[in-house]
């Protein structure tokens, strides 16, 4: 990859993810006007793109596709608010994408009984608690690979892996805020009412993180500091 080339474009790129960030937070805190459902996909858009443009140069095409799921998913569950088992479905697809990212960068697919352990003991509680369905039973699913994934990817912790492991970190944080979005009543009103903005407060910068991660090795390199 050409340097003189790739790190200008890096630059523009953090840049209109910036601009857009704080566009759709003045619009989710009421202090701007405009649909601020544009915006966010729009960046999310954006990092598809600019992942494909470093997947052309040899960057990471796992993190490419996972990306273009990613974007899918949110056209269901952001932009349309409908068809969430699809949206959630897709997003199952995107953990699974970087699983296989994590084991290529470790050379090991990891403990896989965490995983189901993990899902079974989240689906006898929803049956407990009669919301046992198909649409919370594949968000258990969704939940329990994320959360081994980022386990998983903790020996990642240096170079580009370290901006994966943040990623994915933060975007769990998203998903967490969304949790408590959808049960208000189980939550204080004040964590309710930060949930409905920090959704999106953890969830491009997460996925600006993951972006960066999938660069090609040898221009990650030159602008790691």
């Amino acid at each position: 990859m050409d340097r003189k080339r790739g790190v200008p474009l890096l630059f523009a790129f953090l840049a209109l993810e910036g601009g857009l960030y704080v566009l759709f937070l003045l619009q989710d805190l009421s202090l701007l006007g405009g649909d601020s459902m544009k915006v966010k996909y729009l960046s999310i858009l954006l990092c598809l793109t600019f992942s494909a443009w470093g997947a052309l140069w040899g960057g990471a095409g796992l993190i490419t596709a996972a990306l273009a799921l990613t974007a899918g998913a949110d056209w269901f569950l952001l932009v349309l608010n409908r068809h969430y088992l699809a949206g959630v479905g897709l997003f199952c697809l995107v953990q699974g994408l970087y699983l296989v990212h994590i084991r290529r960068e470790r050379g090991s697919w990891g403990w896989w009984p965490g995983r189901l352990v993990l899902w079974a003991g989240a689906a006898a509680v929803l049956y407990r608690l009669g919301l046992l369905e198909p649409l919370t039973a594949l968000a258990a699913l969704y939940i329990a690979n994320f959360f081994w994934n980022i386990l998983d990817s903790l020996p990642l912790g240096r170079g580009r892996g370290r901006l994966f492991v943040l990623g994915l970190v933060l975007f769990f944080c998203c998903d967490l805020c969304v949790g408590v979005h959808n049960a208000p009543g189980l939550f204080p009103a004040g964590l309710t009412a930060f949930a409905r903005v920090g959704m999106w407060l953890f969830y491009l910068p997460a996925q600006v993180l993951i972006t960066l991660s999938g660069l090609p090795e040898e221009f990650f390199g030159r602008i790691e500091p």
